[in-house]
Parts: structure tokens; sequence; C-alpha cells
């Protein structure tokens, strides 16, 4: 059977034949070990938010992504591009945004209502990831995208700006506008945290795709040494829009290697 390619990372001369192959060189599981002052827990496990928290949702090991004493991700993978969708959720509040909404519309707005979802933003204007957008508009979200990417979507609410915070809670979300896959791609830093949802811009293996329309080589290169390696730590977790996550200091090293073989 054929497996649909999505227009993220590789050309498609260059993709590898595998499928999950594309997304670059496999990486370890992230340690799943998460600790609050109610429990510990690991992926596999469905726990209970804190009594302190609204709503007291159900967290399971089918979205459950990491954790600590401040925050929640959850990830589902939709679509056929098997993109990621994170949600990002302060349990502290309640409060919650949405990364990407991708597709498979009805999955994504029972997450959003489950985890008290307030808005979702885009990390760039690919259709892969943003086949949702209408149903979450549709059901009182509001959308964010950057100013370079915002004719790429059917619709949306608000422009995004580079090095803006963005409140989720007691969280706080610093924008990265880091052009080279789209003109308008976006990376979001939780402040405080080594965590960084990265797009289409940051893979495990390279840099995102820049065959496409908008897309240049260069530029991105430029994005991910100048915005990404230089300030953020090694430890910091990168999550991407397809694939596995990695780390800053994963993939710092071999940006060399990338510009010398071309993508």
């Amino acid at each position: 059977m054929a497996i649909a390619r999505h227009p993220g990372v590789y050309p498609a001369a260059l993709e590898p034949a595998t499928p999950m192959a594309r997304f670059g060189p496999s990486h370890s599981a992230m340690p799943m070990v998460c600790r609050d002052n109610q429990s510990v827990y690991t992926e596999g496990q469905t726990r209970w938010a804190p009594e302190t928290g609204p709503g007291r949702i159900e967290m399971t090991a089918d979205t459950l992504h990491h954790a600590d004493s401040d925050l929640e991700i959850h990830k589902v993978v939709v679509g056929d591009f098997e993109n990621n969708v994170f949600v990002l959720r302060c349990r502290h509040t309640g409060d919650a945004v949405l990364i990407d909404a991708a597709n498979e519309h009805d999955r994504l707005l029972e997450l959003a209502r489950s985890l008290g979802v307030r808005r979702v933003l885009e990390t760039h204007g690919h259709w892969d990831h943003i086949q949702a957008i209408p149903a979450m508009r549709e059901a009182g979200y509001s959308v964010g995208v950057t100013a370079a990417d915002a004719a790429m979507l059917p619709s949306y609410d608000e422009i995004i700006g580079h090095d803006e915070v963005i409140e989720v809670g007691n969280l706080r979300l610093r924008t990265i506008v880091t052009p080279g896959h789209t003109p308008g791609s976006i990376c979001f830093r939780v402040e405080g945290k080594p965590l960084l949802f990265s797009g289409d811009t940051l893979f495990p293996g390279g840099p995102g795709n820049t065959t496409l329309e908008g897309g240049d080589f260069t530029t991105i290169i430029s994005s991910i040494e100048d915005l990404l390696f230089g300030p953020l730590g090694a430890e910091t977790m990168v999550m991407p829009g397809h694939g596995t996550d990695t780390t800053i200091g994963d993939e710092s090293p071999s940006v060399q290697d990338w510009v010398d073989r071309g993508w």
C-alpha cells in the first residue's frame, strides 16, 4: 500500500523508503515519568487532575505526552500525513491552547472541549496543518497565524507576531517566527521550561522541507541557527509537526552536515 507523503520534511527524491524514516534518524522515546505534588505517573497509566484544578478531567495515555507540576502536554496524531496536534494545558487554571488544527475535526473538538482549550495556534499555513480550522472556528475557537502565512488559511481570527507572549493560564508561550519552511512559520517556546513546539521548522535529523512554494533552505538554516540553536539550551525538548520528539542538543551538532547535503 502506498504511503501518503506530507509536505513537512524531505524532498521526494531524497525521502527514505521506510515510512517513519522520512522524519529523520530515530530517537529514543523521551522519559515519560511525570511528577507532581499529588502523584507519580508514567505514560500508560490513567490519572486524574488534582482536586484543586478546574474540571477534574481524566487524562489517559491515549493523549498525555509530557507533564510536570505546572503543565500538561497532550498529543494526538491525525490524518493521512500523521500530523502531530498538541494541547498545552495549565494545571493550575485548566486553560489550554491547541497547536495546529490539522485534521479529524471531530476528534480535535472532543479533545479541545475535554481539556479546556481556549484558542488555536497554527505553526504555518500548509494544507495538512489546517484542515480542521473551519470546524474549530465554527465551534467558537479563535485561530491565530502569522501575517506571512495568513492567506494560506481558509479563515482565521488573529495575527501572531514574533517575540510575543501568549498567556495560557499561568503559563507563557513565547513566539519565535522562523521563516524557511514557509515565509510565516512560527515556533512556540514555553517560558521557564525547556519545551519547544517547532512545527515543520525542525525535526529529528534536519530542517523542514524547503522545496515547496515559499520555502527557502538558506532561510530555514538561519532561523534554526540564530533563533533556536543559539538561544535555547541543549536540554530543550523539541516537539515537531510530524514524527517523534528530539532535543536541541541532539540536533545542533549536525547543522553543518545539513548545509553540506543541501537539505
